[in-house]
């Protein structure tokens, strides 16, 4: 995938598929977190 002249290419193996895990989870908290705020 091409981002202007920078070429973006996804991790492959076990340590791309943690990143993609470790970032899930993290914008899942922070999603909660800022809805929390929102409606409480």
């Amino acid at each position: 995938m091409r981002i202007g002249s920078v070429d973006v290419r996804p991790l492959g193996g076990a340590p791309g598929c943690l990143a993609m895990i470790l970032v899930s989870v993290l914008l899942s908290v922070a999603l909660t977190v800022v809805l929390n705020l929102l409606l409480r």
